[in-house]
C-alpha cells in the first residue's frame, strides 16, 4: 500500500499530531459515558485509551493518522487540553519538503 501524501508530502514527515496536556486533562472523568471523548471522537483511530494506576488514559498511538490541520478533536475535549503544532511551523515544513521534491 503507497504512504499517504498531503500536499505531496509524504504524511509521515509531517509534524502535524495533537498534544495532550495531562495537567489539563481529568481523563473525562466529568463525563457520564464509558469512552473518553477524544477517543471517541476521533474517527481515523489517532486515540487509544489505556489503563494507568487504575484509571484510564488518553494517548496518541497513530499521529500520522491525524488529518493534517484538522483540530476538531481539541474542540472536543471538554477541558482544552489538547492543541496541535503551530500551523505556520508545519506550513513552512511542508513548502520545503515540497521544494526539496
Amino acid at each position: 500500500m503507497p504512504e499517504a501524501t498531503y500536499a505531496g508530502v509524504p504524511r509521515s514527515k509531517i509534524p502535524w499530531y495533537p498534544i495532550i496536556d495531562y495537567d489539563k486533562c481529568d481523563k473525562c472523568d466529568r463525563c457520564s459515558g464509558e469512552e473518553i471523548e477524544c477517543v471517541k471522537f476521533c474517527a481515523h483511530g489517532v486515540f487509544k485509551a489505556v489503563e494507568e494506576q487504575g484509571k484510564r488514559k488518553p494517548i496518541v498511538i497513530k499521529p500520522d493518522a491525524c488529518v493534517v490541520f484538522c483540530t476538531s478533536c481539541g474542540k472536543a475535549c471538554p477541558t482544552d487540553a489538547i492543541t496541535f503544532p503551530p500551523k505556520k511551523e508545519v506550513r513552512d515544513v511542508i513548502v520545503k519538503l515540497r521544494e526539496e521534491g
